[in-house]
């Protein structure tokens, strides 16, 4: 199993901590379990979100004996499934995974057109999309949460393990590497402005990558997911969980995201 995370932030979410690694749930499947870290942004500054996949996703699978499945979160959804257009896998899983960009609420699309309006410039110059913009995109989808959580961490336990959880994942939150120029053009023009996933002309090492998949594949959307909202999914079957993008993987609802992973990938 290749654990896909998303280009944004650092691949640890999906091997947290003990008590909620997504990692060791499916090792704990009897997986062989890869997890994939896209490396120091100044190694892959030229590549585009599809030139990821082509580049650096593609290679990994072809090095892999025998056969293998794809799980990929947020964006690493939407780009395991073009790497399942082009190359055999047993099965496919995405996690809160965007397909069908023009989905979103205008409103959410309004403001990361006005972000990258203000920051292309600056990124074109660099080279590349500091996170912090991303995160600030992040936190105007729903500021009225950012600062309930915080109030909900002041009443935990320092010491508990809830209050140590919650620091670890706004150390994952605010950390990661900068989005590559390339990417981040990509991703904001081509698929939040074009949709060319959702349209079907989303091109990829010179393919044409859509939805409709010749491996089993499972869509795990989250019913109050802000960033990458339920409507957004790949077309096919669907299974929607009550929480928000991140409380799915590391939250209390992660037992029933751990539960529709072992029925699809641990068929009676």
């Amino acid at each position: 199993m290749v654990l896909v995370p998303s280009l944004i932030n650092p691949p640890r979410i999906l091997d947290l901590d003990a008590a909620v690694s997504l990692t060791g749930a499916i090792a704990a499947m009897e997986y062989s379990v890869l997890l994939l870290d896209w490396g120091p942004a100044d190694r892959r500054s030229e590549l585009s979100v599809a030139g990821h996949v082509e580049q650096l996703l593609l290679p990994l699978l072809r090095s892999i004996p025998g056969s293998f499945s794809l799980i990929g979160y947020c964006l690493g959804g939407t780009m395991a499934i073009a790497a399942a257009n082009l190359i055999p896998v047993e099965r496919v899983v995405t996690l809160a995974a965007p397909w069908a960009f023009a989905r979103y609420p205008d409103s959410s699309k309004q403001a990361l057109q006005d972000m990258w309006r203000h920051s292309k410039a600056a990124a074109e110059t660099l080279g590349a999309l500091p996170m912090e913009v991303l995160q600030a995109a992040f936190w105007s989808l729903d500021p009225e949460r950012t600062v309930r959580k915080f109030a909900e961490f002041g009443r935990l336990d320092p010491g508990s393990a809830d209050a140590r959880r919650f620091v670890e994942l706004e150390e994952w939150a605010n950390q990661g590497e900068p989005l590559p120029y390339p990417a981040a053009r990509e991703l904001v023009e081509d698929m939040f402005g074009r949709d060319l996933p959702g349209r079907g002309e989303w091109q990829v090492g010179g393919q044409t990558v859509v939805d409709r998949l010749s491996a089993p594949a499972l869509h795990l959307t989250a019913e109050r997911d802000l960033i990458a909202p339920p409507q957004t999914s790949a077309a096919g079957n669907v299974v929607a969980i009550d929480s928000g993008h991140v409380g799915m993987i590391v939250g209390s609802a992660r037992a029933q995201l751990r539960e529709q992973l072992s029925r699809f990938l641990l068929p009676k």
